[in-house]
């Protein structure tokens, strides 16, 4: 079945329905989503979006650039955080005039609060710039959007999962996608695709990210011949319930709330003297793995604890809603009387597909475009990001260049004409999908997931060294024969959720190879890398960014270098 639109967004999150909204009114436009929108990830950010308003004090979009760039451990590209960061005021307020509930000063304005890594005066003391809706701002915004692409008639293919990505004489031509209640498979061939599919945390045991994180349009594009960048970085947040790595927002800390170990110490003071509990995610996250790695765990156990006890019930009630019922209602604890148990939990992917300022995939070290062909939002890699990202930039993230990557689709929609659609475009989706149905061997698909999660989070997290790493990826590759003998219990065609489990298992295998590949190439720690082996950010020999090729002889690397404008790399101290 063949469906034409002028314009295809892939993923119906923040940066999916932001992109879909510039298009509107532009052409025919389709959103396809393996979710219904309203359950996409963006929902789960709680804490805010970071923009230098200066509602509450003196603020500018010049700190929030520096803070960035700091944050990012030198990696990210300046003239990028740049555009990010001087939009993000215009963005807010494009939220607020489409009726996003901000949580409000005493006098009207957009409330804000302090946020981990923002500061004033270029590091001199933390700032409140996060503007948020209680801690549900990215349900906020999530809602808000979605009812802005329902107004302007944006058409919804709910629970269609992207299989393949059609690239024809050197231009996008479309998707090919598995409609999840017939079992059809469907081609959308279109003149832009803009994917914003997210990020893949699941493929680590403990993550904040929902199931649906299995970095899918990350491992289509890979698959197509472009190449991925800088994955070796991925954040894992500080403060997620233990056991679960559900997460418990950096809200908490702008509001006051406080780390502690087992002798009850605020342990930060050590690691981070001036922003303590408020400084980069990386920082924190390796501060509590050392508490624990040197006997300071709670009960001798990889925990620490998360103090709001002292903010009292009316911060805790109308600022923390969701964060203090999160711990009631999954570990039993009272926030209001008790600490709260927390670990470090994978949370958001720094690298992805490629794109430049205007959200174009880009296929190569000299930032060549792929006419036709967008991404925005974690699973891209604008790089704004760099080694770090800084709480609350994400939204600004899926929201500035989201809002770019539509734009520059709409005026490529109204310049070019349609690409040709490959002759059996869907052919090799067909494959793919009858080989699953039809196999014979004796796997599960769970147990492999099952082990790639549990090596991933061993090997691969917040420490890594070349020993664990080596054995890592011979541990993939065993796990890559065994999935290749994956075999169904449910063969029907009806919401086969089996099936889609072992295509997402396949694109985190994808993608965790790519990942080990950079981790063991850069011998260095920078950001949310840090090898243990190669303790020091060596910025003579990795000041640049890792682009991952698939290729018949398995991946290759290849470098491009960082942007520098304004701020020279400097030792990050906070």
């Amino acid at each position: 079945m063949v469906q034409r639109y002028d314009a295809v967004v892939v993923g119906a999150g923040g940066a999916g329905l932001m992109a879909a909204l510039q298009l509107a009114g532009h052409g025919n436009v389709a959103v396809l989503s393996k979710l219904y929108p309203t359950r996409s990830h963006t929902g789960a950010a709680q804490g805010g979006i970071g923009a230098a308003l200066g509602n509450l004090e003196e603020d500018h979009w010049e700190w929030h650039m520096f803070d960035t760039v700091k944050g990012s451990d030198y990696l990210a590209d300046q003239d990028a955080v740049e555009i990010l960061c001087r939009e993000a005021i215009e963005t807010v307020y494009d939220l607020e005039h489409w009726g996003l509930p901000f949580s409000r000063t005493p006098e009207g304005k957009i409330a804000q609060r302090p946020f981990g890594g923002h500061t004033k005066e270029f590091g001199k003391a933390p700032v409140r710039r996060s503007c948020y809706a209680a801690d549900r701002t990215g349900h906020m915004i999530l809602q808000t959007c979605y009812q802005q692409c329902i107004k302007h008639d944006v058409h919804f293919y709910n629970e269609y999962h992207v299989l393949d990505l059609l690239i024809e004489q050197g231009r996008c031509a479309g998707v090919v996608a598995l409609c999840l209640a017939t079992g059809e498979i469907h081609t959308f061939h279109s003149k832009a695709v803009l994917f914003a599919t997210g990020g893949c945390g699941k493929m680590f045991r403990v993550s904040s990210n929902a199931h649906s994180l299995t970095g899918d349009g990350m491992a289509v594009v890979y698959r197509r011949g472009i190449p991925l960048e800088d994955m070796e970085f991925f954040q894992f947040h500080p403060t997620g319930i233990y056991k679960m790595g559900i997460l418990l927002s950096e809200a908490a800390r702008g509001e006051g709330a406080i780390l502690r170990n087992k002798l009850n110490e605020r342990f930060m003071e050590r690691y981070a003297p001036t922003l303590l509990d408020l400084a980069p995610r990386d920082m924190v996250s390796r501060a509590i793995y050392r508490e624990v790695r040197e006997g300071r765990g709670i009960d001798g156990k990889n925990y620490v604890h998360l103090d709001m006890t002292h903010l009292g019930k009316k911060v805790l009630d109308e600022k923390l809603p969701d964060i203090t019922e999160f711990a009631r209602t999954y570990l039993g604890v009272e926030p209001l009387t008790q600490p709260v148990p927390i670990q470090p939990t994978a949370h958001y992917a720094m690298g992805g597909i490629p794109t430049d300022h205007e959200g174009r995939v880009v296929m190569d070290e000299k930032n060549t475009p792929l006419p036709g062909l967008y991404a925005a939002g974690e699973v891209a890699c604008v790089s704004v990001h760099g080694a770090n990202r800084l709480g609350t930039n994400s939204l600004v993230d899926i929201l500035v260049f989201g809002r770019r990557g539509g734009r520059h689709a709409a005026r490529f929609i109204h310049e070019n004409d349609w690409a040709p659609l490959p002759a059996d475009a869907d052919s090799a989706a067909r494959a793919a999908v009858s080989q699953v149905l039809n196999s014979t061997g004796k796997e599960r698909a769970a147990d492999i997931r099952d082990v790639l999660q549990d090596e991933m989070m061993d090997k691969a997290s917040v420490f890594r060294d070349a020993q664990g790493l080596s054995a890592l990826r011979k541990k993939l590759g065993e796990l890559r024969e065994r999935y290749r003998q994956v075999k169904l219990e449910d063969r029907g065609t009806c919401y086969n959720t089996e099936l889609l489990e072992v295509i997402e298992l396949g694109c985190m295998l994808d993608l965790a190879d790519v990942l080990v590949e950079g981790a063991l190439a850069r011998e260095e720690s920078r950001g949310g890398h840090y090898r243990e082996d190669f303790p020091k950010r060596n910025d003579q020999n990795w000041l640049k960014h890792t682009l991952a090729y698939n290729t018949p002889r398995g991946i290759e690397l290849k470098f491009k270098p960082v942007v520098i404008t304004k701020f020279q790399p400097m030792e990050r101290k906070y």
